[in-house]
């Protein structure tokens, strides 16, 4: 399973609609100067959700034991973008 098609059925599980893929996207966030978080940013399109009509999603190791973390944030404002999620995530999970 490719990991678009991972991230879609995580996208069903945690937000209960299905998704079309529109794009990928390279993101790097640093702070002072120290990279925090790189990686790709999944964009996807989602079919009738109540209040989002966008999420961003990705995933990442977690642990040495190679186990992903999957990332989804809702395109609802303050979120505007994919670098608004990166953001929003990091935040939460500091």
């Amino acid at each position: 399973m490719s990991s678009v098609q991972k991230l879609r059925d995580v996208i069903r599980r945690a937000h209960g609609v299905d998704s079309e893929h529109v794009y990928s996207l390279p993101i790097k966030e640093e702070v002072g100067g120290q990279i925090v978080w790189e990686g790709v940013v999944e964009v996807f399109n989602l079919k009738d959700h109540s209040t989002a009509s966008r999420v961003y999603a990705w995933m990442h190791q977690t642990d040495e034991l190679g186990q992903p973390r999957h990332v989804t944030v809702l395109h609802l404002h303050p979120i505007k973008s994919a670098r608004d999620a990166v953001k929003a995530a990091i935040a939460q999970e500091f």
